[in-house]
């Protein structure tokens, strides 16, 4: 008899806290699901800046704007082909 009521106890009891449990797994999954909205957020905010970073080296490394630099800020100026130099190492030995 008191075995009967021991299990009708711990059925009564534990109702509860499997509703607490729930409730708690509940506001868990909440809280993970905003980290993840919040980190998807500051990945789009790297890949966009990513993108932005891509785009000025394409533009600054430009063979164009590198030329005029040399040119108007440098004072260089574009080498003739009978004025370059070309050395060719062959075996180790110099030519």
């Amino acid at each position: 008899m008191i075995r009967r009521y021991f299990l009708l106890y711990f059925i009564v009891l534990s109702i509860p806290v499997f509703l607490g449990l729930l409730a708690w797994q509940s506001v868990q999954y909440k809280e993970l699901e905003r980290n993840v909205r919040r980190l998807e957020a500051v990945q789009d905010d790297l890949l966009a800046d990513n993108n932005r970073i891509i785009a000025n080296i394409a533009v600054l490394s430009s063979t164009s704007r590198i030329e005029q630099i040399a040119v108007n800020d440098l004072g260089l100026s574009r080498l003739r082909p009978e004025n370059v130099l070309k050395i060719r190492i062959d075996g180790g030995h110099w030519q």
